[in-house]
């Protein structure tokens, strides 16, 4: 309550209230003073309020006293119990911990005032966990209760710790947290075989490194602890099998360390130890981290293949042997206590020529074709080896046959020699050093001998011990003009047995050469050229007649043929063209066409009337011939004429045979001719072609005088 020494009691004052809460948690009467909380305070919230009042003239609302300033301080009750950050909690220990070990630590928090009273002292306590676990009561430390905790037994654990406040006390207020605790696992148990003995079988033609079986000891610990290694340690078949521990499923799978033989060991006793990799000092005194088991293998009997008595055959033989000599034998064997005969036979794949053949009961490999280290120096052969019992069991084996040189070729000249001599040769002078070649191969190297096969006046050769030899001149000068190569037969011999030797003949040109040696020309002709031209410019000026040549030859052809164009300009089938004629005649009015007193004037030629038939082109001077009488017969003149054109080579062929294999449509003017005539040749009138003009007067006067002829006789 507020009270002013100036209020008298009549109401004249009024009192204010300002500051942290003020008109919202506290207010104030106006009249009395007298501060009030509206509603109910938390000193968690808030522990104390800073508030300043007033009392002012109601009339004047001027202070009738300075403002005041005061605090509200909030003391605490127990109304807040512990509580723990965590609702659930999760914490580990390793098995087997001895009493006290330190598991986790809980801490509650109380809101309540720890400097008033004890609201805020907190003493924990464990409410499910025991015998297990334990709990510290001022700074909630949980500890292990039990020795020899085993997680094989129960690996999870639910404890229960209850915070108290008031010291713990009665009516003090309480909270509790859930705490899961795991043991986690140590090495603390061996690996052990469930089984003393273990049977396995294995087929004897098991490759090396298949797996035949697999052995597995377990292990109650987990993670690494459980990690087990696993080795043969004694047994007859420590040298034919192996272990190897599969690190994801910690079996030890056995496997095929050499090549098992049913007909030679049909048991295998092995003991097999397993330990754990990971062990822990301080479970030593619980025993040997390790086990052992004893594996037994059966060996089972299959029918096995043949087997070489070697991997690889390696024959050799001279190229010069003769055909169905044996180079070798392979040898094969059924390991099987049956022993089937072996049948050998070779893969043609690799003798595609057949040159090789095999005896199919011994295996002895022959010649069959020639032989020939020039054309192959290897050849890798495959037999096949197969039981006559079972042919699907079969097996290979690679022969490899190297032939052998003998000296079967001769030598001969390294390259093709292109020799020349200078006409101002002397004699001396090396004009070509020659090398030569053999296809053999001698074990102590090549060696060849040069020398002439005649003694020889122009040239000499001299055998350089190196394989080489120079050819030498042994006269001074030499004439183009007179001869203008030699040929120069050259021996080459080799030293192997037997020796072996080539003739080569060398061809040297003579050439015209500068004062350096270097050749200039070598043809005969070219000493009649004008001197002071190059052998370029002499090229030159022959393709330039050349070219004229061939560019006048082209002109003459394509005028002459311009000139014998045939009427018909096209040489598809007859039957699509049209003969044009250039000129239509003069009809009966043309006084110039051929008659038959043409025929008989020799002048007619003078006129030179042009043939219309063909394009006229020169005409040659016609030979004069000696007039014909006039009772010559018209017959014979024209044989007469015939024969003199047949003998005059400046006539053309006039003559020409034009073939028509298509008649074509019939004519609006219908056909002259009287073979589709329905009447007989005696019905037809013809007096009608008189009237036709002077060039049908001649078929008039045949077919006219036919009637005639027939009605006198």
């Amino acid at each position: 309550q507020l009270h002013s020494d100036q209020d008298k009691g009549d109401g004249s004052l009024k009192y204010i209230l300002s500051g942290d809460g003020a008109g919202t948690l506290f207010i104030i009467d106006e009249k009395t003073g007298d501060i009030h909380a509206t509603r109910r305070i938390d000193r968690e919230e808030k522990a104390f309020y800073t508030l300043r009042a007033q009392a002012i003239n109601r009339r004047t609302l001027r202070p009738v006293e300075p403002e005041s300033e005061f605090v509200i301080k909030i003391h605490d009750i127990n109304d807040n119990e512990p509580t723990f950050p965590e609702e659930i909690y999760t914490a580990s220990v390793p098995e087997m911990s001895v009493v006290g070990t330190s598991v986790v630590q809980v801490t509650a928090t109380d809101a309540d005032d720890p400097s008033y009273g004890n609201s805020a002292r907190i003493i924990y306590s464990i409410l499910q966990g025991q015998p297990y676990f334990s709990v510290e009561p001022e700074t909630g430390i949980i500890r292990t209760a039990l020795p020899n905790m085993n997680r094989e037994n129960r690996e999870q654990y639910q404890v229960v710790i209850q915070a108290k406040d008031m010291g713990g006390q009665m009516g003090g207020l309480s909270g509790t947290t859930t705490v899961n605790i795991t043991l986690t696992d140590v090495n603390d148990n061996p690996p052990r075989f469930p089984q003393s003995t273990v049977h396995l079988r294995v087929p004897e033609s098991s490759p090396v490194g298949t797996a035949i079986g697999s052995v597995k000891a377990t292990d109650a610990d987990t993670g690494k602890n459980a990690e087990v290694e696993y080795r043969i340690i004694d047994g007859d078949g420590t040298d034919m099998f192996d272990i190897v521990t599969q690190k994801d499923t910690q079996e030890g799978i056995i496997t095929v360390r050499k090549p098992l033989d049913y007909e030679t060991r049909r048991l295998y006793t092995l003991k097999v130890e397993a330990e754990n990799t990971h062990v822990d000092p301080r479970f030593y005194y619980l025993g040997p981290f390790k086990d052992t088991t004893i594996v037994k293998i059966s060996v089972e009997d299959v029918d096995e293949p043949p087997i070489f008595s070697r991997s690889s055959y390696l024959f050799e033989v001279h190229e010069d042997i003769e055909l169905g000599t044996i180079i070798g034998t392979v040898m094969a064997r059924d390991p099987d206590s049956a022993s089937s005969p072996i049948r050998f036979s070779l893969d043609r794949h690799t003798d595609l020529d057949r040159i090789f053949n095999i005896h199919s009961g011994n295996g002895s490999i022959y010649t069959s074709k020639p032989l020939d280290r020039e054309i192959s120096q290897w050849h890798n052969l495959s037999v096949i080896a197969s039981e006559i019992n079972n042919p699907k069991d079969t097996a290979r084996v690679p022969v490899y046959v190297r032939i052998l040189d003998v000296n079967d070729n001769a030598p001969q000249f390294a390259v093709f020699y292109d020799t020349f001599v200078c006409e101002n040769a002397r004699a001396g002078q090396l004009i070509q050093t020659i090398s030569a070649v053999d296809k053999d191969d001698p074990l102590g190297g090549q060696k060849f001998f040069f020398s002439l096969a005649a003694v020889n006046p122009n040239f000499t050769v001299q055998d350089n011990e190196d394989n080489t030899a120079r050819i030498l001149t042994r006269r001074n000068g030499f004439s183009r003009h007179e001869v203008s190569t030699y040929l120069l037969p050259v021996v080459i011999s080799d030293n192997d047995y037997p020796i072996q030797s080539s003739t080569g003949t060398l061809t040297i040109r003579v050439c015209a050469c500068d004062s350096r040696g270097n050749m200039q020309s070598c043809s005969a002709e070219a000493l009649l050229l004008p001197a002071g031209l190059s052998t370029g410019a002499l090229v030159a000026i022959l393709l330039c007649i050349i070219i004229l040549l061939v560019i006048v030859v082209l002109f003459a052809a394509l005028k002459r043929q311009r000139k014998k164009e045939p009427l018909i300009l096209s040489k598809e089938d007859i039957r699509d063209n049209i003969v044009s004629y250039n000129d239509e005649g003069g009809g009966e009015e043309d006084t110039q066409a051929f008659d038959i007193g043409t025929l008989r004037n020799p002048a007619a030629i003078e006129d030179k009337k042009l043939r219309r038939d063909i394009i006229p082109e020169t005409l040659f001077v016609p030979r004069r011939t000696p007039s014909a009488p006039d009772n010559t017969d018209v017959r014979d003149f024209i044989n007469q004429r015939l024969k003199e054109h047949d003998t005059d080579p400046s006539a053309p062929p006039y003559d020409s045979l034009a073939t028509y294999a298509y008649e074509g449509n019939d004519s609006i003017a219908e056909s002259l001719s009287s073979l589709e005539s329905g009447t007989t040749e005696g019905d037809q009138n013809y007096d009608y072609l008189r009237e036709w003009g002077p060039r049908f007067n001649k078929l008039a006067e045949m077919y006219g005088g036919g009637e005639s002829d027939k009605d006198t006789s």
